[in-house]
């Protein structure tokens, strides 16, 4: 019965259409001033001679609305004559955008809106329009913006001029940031952590203390991705908001659930079956030693990325790799890593779509897929992260559609570009004096690429001042073309009898030259004069004077932590060494530092970190090692002694000497105020001297090791970043200058 009623329906529809369906013989165009007819029928898909029932009539009046030309259209069909009846949209003669003085949003705005010149005019589009406006705004920090338009018509010609007033009103400033939930780490680490700031009066430079929607995104992903790399596998930052209070001002929130910590468990590599399983053989070394060990998401990255170089290396040129996780055992993650040989395609052309400031090879050597290669998934995956590491870019998106041959893909690349130059200020007091600085920054000037990077500091001794010039990938090369100008003035009269005033220019670069091994050779030029007074020592006066010098600098860095931001395992080694080709010195330096970085305990968090700290200068001529070429040790490197107050003394004056070297212990303490959310706590042993004068024999201070121990305690205040430390010496000599306690407080504006 049921399959007989189908039949039936489907059988009366069927004649039905044929009853009310005509061969259009004539076609009649009424209501239309600006449109002619023959546009119509194309824009409708109106042909004659052709079959019309109501399905066909509903089509092309659909067709007909989509162009946004009329307000209303009739469509009828009598005695096979189709009557088409139209009421057009007026058109937009200009559009005038009123009250923004931000050039960029201006241009933003301009480009984006539907309603341009010489379209039809609709409210619908008037309405999407508006609202476009606002949420630009609310990017750009403006939420209590209001968009008022306004119409002139012209009923003769069916036109309108349209003025859009916009109020932008104040910034929406970020009061308070909050994180509420399952979060498990301390509000300080995660403000560190996060791009928006708290605003406060002083804070009249920084962008990131008004909302911003793409920061606020930025944020969250940062959030999860700083969890992740603490082990937190299933973080979810569960939505983010913002509250507004009474004086105007916004309280934004994240809502954090950590979950628990998770670890490595069991892994596999599955290969296809005519791969050769000795070509990943470091794979396998990888997934021994994560055995057991904390999740990590940057731990996953590292063993693909390896994958990838593994599979150029050996010539696998058509692979695709996933990773399949399966939590067992609650806290432990299995992972199996499959690679399959993809599909066989190349890439027969690349398109990029969107930049209208940055230059197309600045993207294109972002790419590690090019025109012609094979379409490695990985490898295109990886191009379209390197462009997007950029930051020139809003947006970055991709598609990969069919070529002009079975075999051959087309890649479309579109970019959204954003304002990539940044001004910065920031000022510190403590013990040691103040300090006041700023800075001014582009990352991608006149769109090629170039970094651009002026700074300047003001302390009560000195005056320092550089400016870099940076290019990445010169020449093609891969490698970071970068030169400098720098001047410096150092006062010293009153406590040491000299000043030192230098200036210089440099030229170099830095490459990676193994797998986490990277090489900066540089050639700097330094124009140097020291001045003394009458207080200063026979030594220092016999150096007065003016000084030129060609050096010859490298550096060589190994790093191997697991974060560049806050490592808990890994070390990094650096070796630098300044060699003189045309100087009045003649001094040789060279610097070694290796720091080690080791989890305690996993349950608490407790890091270790061990440092160790060399450096020598000498001549290789008769002169003696400069007042200012001389070796001492940062303050960082012996607390609990004033900063240059140790080592060799020459008539009550520190003169430093040819030799520095310290080692430091030290410990954080996450057990202490682990309930006080803005303290951080750590325990530390320093162990340093300097020796070795050039010039006398007899002031050497090589036998004496100065020692200290302490704690230090870092506070977020309303002001900014507090740091101090509590500092006991244990060895020291008698003309060394203690101090026992240290405090450093910062702020940016």
């Amino acid at each position: 019965m049921i399959k007989f009623l189908t039949k039936f329906i489907i059988l009366l529809f069927l004649i039905s259409s044929s009853v009310f369906a005509e061969i259009i013989k004539k076609i009649d165009v009424s209501g239309n001033k600006r449109i002619s007819k023959d546009t119509i029928m194309v824009l409708g898909d109106i042909k004659l001679n052709e079959n019309f029932d109501d399905y066909r009539l509903n089509i092309s009046l659909k067709k007909l609305y989509e162009t946004n030309f009329f307000s209303n259209i009739t469509l009828t069909v009598d005695n096979s004559i189709l009557s088409i009846n139209v009421i057009e949209n007026p058109i937009i003669e200009d559009v005038e955008i009123k009250g923004i003085k931000n050039k960029k949003i201006l241009e933003e705005i301009s480009e984006k809106i539907s309603l341009q010149n010489r379209m039809s005019f609709t409210e619908n589009l008037l309405k999407k329009d508006i609202e476009l406006i606002k949420n630009i705004h609310k990017s750009a920090g403006y939420y209590f913006v209001e968009v008022i338009p306004s119409l002139n018509k012209n009923e003769e010609l069916n036109s309108i001029r349209l003025m859009i007033d916009i109020n932008q009103g104040e910034k929406a400033k970020i009061k308070k940031i909050l994180f509420i939930g399952d979060k498990k780490i301390k509000d300080k680490k995660l403000l560190e952590i996060i791009a928006s700031e708290e605003h406060k009066f002083w804070k009249f430079v920084s962008q990131k203390v008004y909302l911003n929607k793409k920061i606020i995104d930025l944020d969250k992903r940062l959030l999860e991705n700083y969890y992740r790399n603490k082990g937190y596998y299933n973080i979810k930052v569960l939505n983010s908001f913002a509250e507004l209070n009474e004086g105007g001002s916004f309280k934004l929130v994240f809502n954090i659930d950590a979950g628990e910590k998770f670890y490595f468990n069991d892994f596999k590599l599955t290969l296809p079956d005519d791969y050769e399983e000795k070509d990943f053989r470091k794979i396998k070394k990888m997934f021994t030693k994560l055995k057991n060990k904390k999740y990590s998401l940057d731990r996953i990255n590292s063993i693909l990325k390896e994958i990838d170089i593994l599979a150029s290396q050996n010539l696998y040129d058509f692979i695709d790799a996933s990773v399949k996780e399966t939590i067992v055992e609650k806290n432990k993650i299995n992972f199996d890593f499959t690679i399959q040989d993809s599909q066989k395609f190349y890439v027969e052309r690349i398109n990029i779509l969107g930049n209208f400031n940055t230059l197309e090879e600045v993207i294109r050597n972002k790419l590690i897929v090019d025109e012609g290669d094979a379409l490695n998934e990985l490898l295109y995956n990886k191009s379209i992260e390197n462009i997007r590491s950029t930051g020139f870019f809003s947006k970055v998106n991709s598609e990969i559609v069919n070529g002009s041959s079975i075999n051959e893909k087309i890649i479309n690349i579109s970019v959204e570009e954003q304002a990539t130059g940044e001004i910065s200020m920031g000022a510190g007091y403590g013990t040691s004096g103040s300090m006041i600085g700023g800075g001014v920054r582009e990352k991608n000037f006149l769109g090629k690429g170039i970094n651009l990077d002026s700074s300047l500091e003001l302390s009560e001794e000195s005056l320092k001042g550089k400016f870099i010039y940076s290019k990445p990938n010169f020449a093609y090369s891969d490698n970071t073309l970068f030169t400098s100008v720098r001047a410096t003035t150092t006062d010293n009269l009153t406590d040491y009898g000299y000043k030192t005033s230098d200036t210089g220019v440099s030229i170099g670069t830095r490459f990676e030259q193994y797998e986490n091994l990277f090489f900066s050779p540089e050639l700097d030029l330094t124009m140097e004069d020291i001045e003394t007074n009458s207080s200063a020592t026979a030594s220092l006066k016999k150096q007065e004077g003016t000084y030129t010098d060609l050096y010859f600098n490298y550096g060589m860095d190994y790093d191997k932590r697991n974060s560049t931001f806050n490592p808990n395992s890994g070390f990094k080694t650096s070796f630098y060494q300044t060699l003189p080709m045309i100087s009045d010195g003649n001094e040789i330096a060279n610097v070694f530092v290796t720091t080690h970085y080791k989890t305690l305990s996993q349950n608490s968090g407790m890091i270790g970190k061990a440092s160790l700290y060399l450096k020598a200068v000498n001549s290789i001529s008769d002169e003696d090692v400069r007042i200012s070429k001389r070796a001492s040790l940062p303050y960082n490197r012996l607390r609990g002694f004033k900063k240059g107050s140790i080592g060799p003394v020459d008539d009550s004056d520190f003169v430093g000497g040819n030799y520095a070297s310290s080692l430091n212990l030290s410990t954080t303490l996450p057990g202490l105020f682990r309930s006080v959310e803005n303290i951080d706590m750590s325990y530390f042993l320093d162990a340093g001297n300097v020796w070795g004068v050039d010039y006398n024999d007899t002031i050497d201070d090589g036998n004496f090791i100065r020692s200290s121990t302490g704690v230090s305690l870092d506070l977020l205040t309303p002001v900014g970043p507090l740091s101090f430390s509590w500092t006991q010496p244990i060895t020291k000599k008698s003309t060394d200058k203690t101090e026992t306690f240290r405090f450093n407080l910062g702020t940016t504006f």
